[in-house]
């Protein structure tokens, strides 16, 4: 296995050099996403500094994950609600 490469990113108005197992577009990728996160506090909030900036864009990222874990779950139950129906519906009759 290689080593990670370091990405040049940018994040709030800072270049930062990241290292990652995951290739560099996907590392870009997912700093984009922050830093956009970061860009829409300070659109909403310009007096906030760039550390609480960050600190409120970190905690939207998180909410993102965790609503997407939500509808993951609700999905996967609908899922397995519609496949158990199917089994019933094509399992032979005793």
């Amino acid at each position: 296995m290689t080593a990670p490469k370091p990405v040049e990113v940018v994040i709030g108005g800072l270049r930062l050099l990241i290292s990652s197992d995951h290739s560099a577009e996907y590392t870009a990728e997912v700093a984009a996403h922050f830093d956009r996160a970061v860009q829409k506090i300070r659109a909403a909030l310009p007096t906030v500094d760039a550390h609480r900036a960050a600190i409120l864009a970190g905690f939207a990222v998180t909410d993102e994950l965790f609503q997407a874990r939500q509808a993951a779950a609700v999905t996967d139950r609908r899922v397995e609600a519609v496949a158990e129906r199917l089994t019933r519906l094509v399992s032979p009759k005793e």
